[in-house]
């Protein structure tokens, strides 16, 4: 918790995630089984760990053949394979014609359909560790409307100010606040910070106006709008892509340095995906160089480690940190 304060700590923390194949790649590699998400990031040195309460609703949805259908708020999956693995993709799209009384009656998640009990166990458990509720989908408005009604109808819903998307996006939100509220609650101070999500940008540009943004966003949510993630109260912003405009290590520590905690900068395109361990190293070394005396760094990749990026640059990586980390 030190470099959100922008405080000296033993070394720069450090935090990992990855697409699936690329992290049952890892596994293999340290002798660990598949499912075992505690394990690899003990053997990375990772200091944070998730907690959440446990979803125990009902089956809202029918399934449907080559789908996967999320029980919470009914977005539907396919599986996109690619040359070095594949994802689940949202698609179909079933609240694309933003009806409003069908997103009025659409099914979603109770707070009541969670199990908050687990939260007590979960935090003894990694006690040692800076302990976080939520991730990118937390509050994220764009994306999480987009996997039910397609982000081309986001985009025009945003910019037309659409009354039946601002309801999908409030109704959405309900659940998840109480749902916060309640896992806040159970846990009783052990939760160190959570993370929240949107996407706002491309590499080159904002998706969306400041002011609509500012109108229709904030505060639910790239570095046009940290000023204004300053003022909210936010403490850290995560998946900073080195190589987009106005993101590089350099730029964010001399704007916001002494404001903002940073959490990622190391890209998932360049040096970890295509380049050679020696490329990995020379980057994290780079990039802690930069951004150390600031003191409110954590290491780790821009985005989820792709699966096309060797093992041996993700080991790279890590290593990297423990060479170049300490303060």
């Amino acid at each position: 918790m030190a470099a959100f304060h922008h405080t000296k700590s033993d070394r720069v923390p450090r935090d990992y995630d990855a697409n699936p194949v690329i992290d049952k790649k890892l596994k293999q590699h340290f002798g660990l089984k598949k499912d075992d998400n505690n394990g690899i990031r003990e053997a990375l040195g990772v200091d944070f760990r998730q907690v959440a309460p446990q979803y125990k609703g009902p089956k809202r949805f029918e399934l449907i053949k080559d789908r996967f259908i999320d029980q919470e708020f009914g977005v539907q999956y396919k599986w996109s394979s690619n040359d070095s693995g594949g994802y689940w993709d949202a698609c179909d799209f079933p609240l694309a014609d933003l009806d409003l009384e069908k997103i009025e009656n659409w099914p979603m998640a109770s707070p009541d359909d969670y199990d908050y009990t687990v939260l007590d166990h979960l935090c003894a458990k990694h006690q040692d560790k800076a302990i976080y509720l939520g991730n990118p989908g937390l509050g994220d408005l764009m994306n999480s409307s987009g996997a039910l009604c397609g982000m081309d109808v986001v985009y025009l819903s945003v910019g037309l100010e659409d009354p039946a998307w601002i309801k999908l996006i409030d109704k959405r939100l309900d659940v998840q606040i109480e749902v916060m509220r309640r896992t806040l609650e159970a846990a009783k101070g052990k939760i160190d910070f959570f993370m929240m999500g949107e996407d706002l940008g491309t590499q080159l540009a904002p998706i969306i106006s400041l002011n609509s943004y500012r109108k229709l966003l904030r505060p639910g949510s790239s570095s046009w709008v940290y000023e204004d993630f300053i003022d909210m109260g936010v403490n850290a912003i995560d998946a900073l892509q080195p190589d987009a405009a106005n993101m590089s290590p350099t730029y964010l520590k001399e704007n916001f340095g002494d404001r903002l905690a940073f959490h990622g900068c190391i890209s998932t395109t360049e040096a970890l995906t295509f380049g050679t361990p020696q490329d990995v190293e020379k980057e994290v070394k780079e990039t802690l160089e930069i951004m150390k005396p600031a003191k409110g760094y954590m290491l780790c990749p821009a985005h989820l480690i792709q699966d096309n990026s060797p093992v041996e640059n993700v080991l790279a990586l890590y290593r990297a940190g423990d060479m170049y980390g300490d303060y």
